[in-house]
């Protein structure tokens, strides 16, 4: 299905802009605001490579900067700016493509960041929150309080956690999700890593992993 990627701007409510990625499949069945994680940009290979593969099953995604990866800062900004981005990023995708059903989301800190911002208040129009990779805890350190406020989100959500998620053990990312009764939905990702990186030995390339994640928020996407 052939797309188009538009460069746009995202005003937010500071005053600034931010920058951003709008692509665009013909007849759109959803779009996906998706947000990068803490080390690198929405330009980033895996972020435009899922974008692209999200818009060959008909899905649209917004890409957008964060203002510390915008400003050129190694510090991720502080949770309420983060979470001023996603909103205003929502409200961007939502004025562009009106009547198309919204969902929001991200790769780790984007996807932490929009949870957040759904548990303090919301998003407005936005159904449901897709984590790819959502970073439970710092590496070597399990716990599962970065999950707490996930308690007052009731939209659906899709987890798509790789075996080898550092940030992520899977017993304890399977304990959240089954605590969140039916609005969780976790899919495993076998031996994909916090990056969604899989081992030469596993015989999957990470191309096959790009392709097996697209279906899964499609296939979540068309249920909801």
């Amino acid at each position: 299905m052939s797309a188009t990627t538009t460069p746009i701007r995202i005003p937010l409510a500071s005053g600034q802009s931010v920058s951003g990625l709008l692509c665009t499949p013909e007849s759109p069945s959803a779009c996906f605001v998706f947000a990068h994680g803490a080390g690198a940009g929405m330009g980033h290979a895996f972020m435009a490579s899922l974008a692209n593969a999200l818009a060959e099953r008909g899905v649209a995604t917004l890409r957008f900067q964060f203002p510390f990866m915008e400003e050129g800062s190694k510090r991720p900004d502080p949770p309420a700016v983060a979470q001023a981005a996603v909103r205003a990023a929502a409200a961007e995708a939502a004025q562009r493509l009106p009547g198309v059903p919204l969902f929001a989301g991200g790769k780790s800190f984007g996807g932490r960041m929009s949870s957040q911002a759904q548990a303090q208040g919301g998003i407005d129009g936005v159904r449901g929150l897709i984590f790819v990779g959502f970073p439970l805890h710092p590496s070597g350190k399990p716990a599962t309080s970065r999950a707490e406020h996930l308690a007052q989100v009731s939209v659906p959500m899709l987890f798509l956690q790789g075996t080898r998620d550092a940030l992520a053990e899977l017993e304890l990312i399977e304990q959240v999700t089954s605590g969140l009764g039916d609005r969780a939905t976790l899919v495993v990702i076998d031996g994909a890593d916090h990056a969604f990186h899989v081992l030469a030995r596993s015989g999957r390339t990470d191309a096959d992993v790009i392709a097996q994640l697209a279906d899964e928020c499609a296939r979540w996407l068309a249920a909801h």
